[in-house]
């Protein structure tokens, strides 16, 4: 039997979010189920959800969309995880990240979660940080902007031109996670351009 993995892009429920920074997860995760000719439909875990796999005869990926909001992620991740019988080291969390700048990705598995309260929050509620990350740079806000509201805005003019691309290559990362192992996406995506 393939093995499953539980897929989940962070972000905030509803329009007004749909395209800011903080939901960029959520876009990586809308471009993995658009690769796939998959839709997502509402799970009792209270998240989206769409099941697919990488390719024919390989893993089973379940493609999830956490309907709360970003700081309560952690219950439908750890429902989704129990539904579907999946531990940690079969979990991939793509989120947005302060600490590395837009157009960059970086992956991980473990650590703190670098101030993020989403990833926290799934910590928390899976009982542990073991679950791979891919990590999307946003990048800090400029000047003195606070950076809760710098995640809860739509990206800029500069960056919606390259936004595509960087969503794109992180779907590719999270696919590569799965399919050869977090050194291996790593070691091509921790490169230089």
């Amino acid at each position: 039997m393939a093995e499953t993995w539980l897929i989940v892009g962070l972000g905030n429920p509803g329009p007004r979010y749909e395209s800011t920074r903080h939901n960029v997860g959520q876009m990586v995760l809308d471009e993995l189920a658009r690769r796939r000719g998959e839709r997502f439909t509402s799970h009792k875990a209270h998240a989206a959800v769409a099941e697919s796999w990488l390719r024919p005869g390989g893993a089973k990926l379940v493609l999830a969309k956490p309907l709360s909001f970003m700081n309560v992620s952690g219950g439908p991740v750890a429902n989704l995880a129990k539904y579907y019988g999946i531990d940690a080291d079969h979990i991939v969390v793509v989120h947005d990240e302060l600490d590395i700048p837009f157009d960059t990705l970086k992956l991980k598995i473990g650590g703190g979660a670098g101030g993020h309260n989403g990833v926290r929050d799934v910590a928390k509620a899976l009982g542990t940080p073991e679950f791979a990350r891919v990590r999307v740079g946003i990048g800090r806000p400029p000047g003195r902007q606070d950076p809760a509201d710098w995640v809860l805005e739509p990206f800029g003019a500069g960056e919606r031109a390259t936004l595509p691309n960087l969503i794109v290559d992180a779907a590719d990362a999270v696919e590569l996670v799965v399919d050869e192992g977090l050194l291996a996406a790593q070691q091509r995506f921790h490169a230089p351009r």
